[in-house]
């Protein structure tokens, strides 16, 4: 929960200090850390609130598409400034807090790889995993993936994401009374940011909600990865553009270049939850 504008702190069970800094890019406060201590932190949090029936934590992350969207659409950009944490989950974001920044991000923080570093943790601490989200299919293979791959993970449930008129209150019911330490919602952006800032009030047995976009098609082996060169040099929307070109060539012509002048001209940049930017650069 922020305490400031520069810095978030969170209670959880290890005593660790979590206080973190935060910096603003691309106009949305991002928090600096890297994949390991995020799923630390990610477990150390959601079991600080097992059985405290207390709302659960929404962690989301931002990309260049988000950074796009929440400057044209200001209930999107309210629900990204509800959560708890944005992770940076692109690599321009993380060049741009370089240029601006003496605390610049240490890494981009991806979910598909973030899920893995959690579920390690996970295994190791009895924390338990849901995922709702994709098609029936997806979800199942990637449920099946996941046990295979974690045998000593506590995965008390999975669930598709394309929920019809009236499912969303037994969905509700069924995570609750499965009690999962973390949530994994992937229903893109924005309904996951909607699902989870609606329903958090009634997720008593949840302890903490991460976003995850396409995480499932990835867990599930139905998507590939982007080669790593490509990963580290922020052209994985390169290589998923030449996967799905008629899905997503349309997007990111749009979307990186608006995203690009963004991170050029409001990173570094204080800005208030309706967008007016301040001045100042280093937390």
């Amino acid at each position: 929960m922020p305490v400031d504008t520069n810095c978030i702190r969170f209670d959880t069970v290890s005593g660790s200090d979590w206080t973190l800094p935060l910096v603003t890019i691309g106009g949305l406060p991002i928090a600096v850390i890297d994949r390991a201590r995020s799923a630390q932190l990610m477990i150390d949090a959601a079991l600080a609130r097992r059985d405290a029936q207390t709302r659960p934590l929404i962690f989301t992350s931002a990309n260049g598409q988000v950074l796009s969207l929440c400057a044209r659409d200001a209930t999107t950009r309210e629900l990204f400034l509800a959560a708890d944490l944005i992770h940076a989950d692109g690599m321009p974001l993380v060049f741009a807090s370089r240029l601006f920044y003496r605390m610049p991000l240490p890494e981009r923080v991806a979910t598909t790889d973030l899920f893995h570093d959690a579920a390690r943790l996970a295994q190791q601490r009895r924390a338990r995993f849901f995922l709702l989200g994709a098609t029936d299919s997806t979800i199942e293979q990637a449920a099946r993936r996941v046990r295979a791959d974690y045998p000593d993970l506590e995965l008390v449930g999975h669930r598709g994401g394309y929920l019809r008129c009236g499912e969303e209150e037994r969905i509700i019911a069924d995570i609750n009374n499965a009690r999962p330490d973390i949530l994994w919602l992937g229903l893109g952006v924005p309904r996951e940011q909607e699902f989870a800032v609606r329903y958090r009030d009634r997720l008593h047995g949840v302890g903490l909600i991460k976003t995850s976009g396409g995480l499932f098609d990835f867990l599930s082996g139905k998507n590939s990865r982007a080669p790593v060169w490509m990963q580290f040099v922020g052209l994985e929307w390169a290589y998923r553009t030449y996967l799905e070109p008629r899905r997503l060539a349309g997007r990111y012509l749009i979307t990186n270049p608006h995203a690009a002048l963004l991170l050029l001209t409001r990173t570094g940049a204080r800005t208030d939850r309706h967008g007016a930017v301040r001045t100042g650069h280093d937390p």
